[in-house]
């Protein structure tokens, strides 16, 4: 490993400390504050980790966390956009992408090529790996709002309808076990409200 790499190496890896000021809309359990981009990262690997075991079809755990790692990098420059904002996702995808060739530009090449195949495999939401990031990239804000009393979904006034249409497609893509389950604790939700 050359000097050289361990420079970009070490420039990437201080980059993406800024995604812990990227703030999303859900709130963290407690209710004390709003998540930021890099703990609902590391809380997704978590998500992989612990469940995998569940996966409906072979997975490559150590792939599908690589790809939580990182799939949120690009907020550092293009923001988080909340499912349930309001706002339009117009230019949301180029904004992305601009983002990803200047972040993951600043790794040595081959890595930075790496790692923004992995993002892009993960936007794609084709293969099994990422089917199943994808999942639990959906289940586990469903899963905060289940415990905030409703967080993003109060906050947004979105309907348990909003919500199939919302989570349903991707958490059902990646593990219909994981919808059967969600959409049990979001009838739940809706039936107390």
């Amino acid at each position: 490993m050359s000097y050289e790499n361990f420079e970009r190496q070490f420039a990437f890896l201080k980059e993406i400390d800024a995604l812990k000021g990227v703030l999303r809309a859900s709130p963290i359990i407690d209710k004390s504050r709003r998540e930021n981009s890099a703990e609902h990262s590391w809380h997704l690997a978590m998500y992989a980790l612990i469940l995998a075991p569940s996966a409906p079809y072979e997975i490559d755990i150590n792939r599908v966390i690589q790809m939580l790692l990182i799939h949120d990098v690009v907020e550092i420059d293009a923001g988080d956009t909340p499912i349930h904002g309001g706002a339009g996702l117009d230019g949301q995808a180029e904004l992305e992408e601009k983002a990803a060739d200047r972040l993951f530009g600043i790794l040595p090449t081959g890595q930075g090529a790496k790692l923004r195949a992995l993002w892009e495999e993960f936007e794609a939401a084709e293969s099994n790996d990422a089917k199943f990031a994808k999942a639990l990239d959906r289940l586990q804000p469903l899963i905060q709002n289940i415990h905030t009393d409703g967080g993003t979904w109060t906050d947004a006034d979105v309907s348990e309808k909003q919500v199939h249409a919302r989570y349903g497609p991707a958490i059902k893509g990646g593990s219909e076990a994981f919808w059967l389950y969600a959409e049990k604790l979001v009838r739940q939700h809706f039936a107390e409200r």
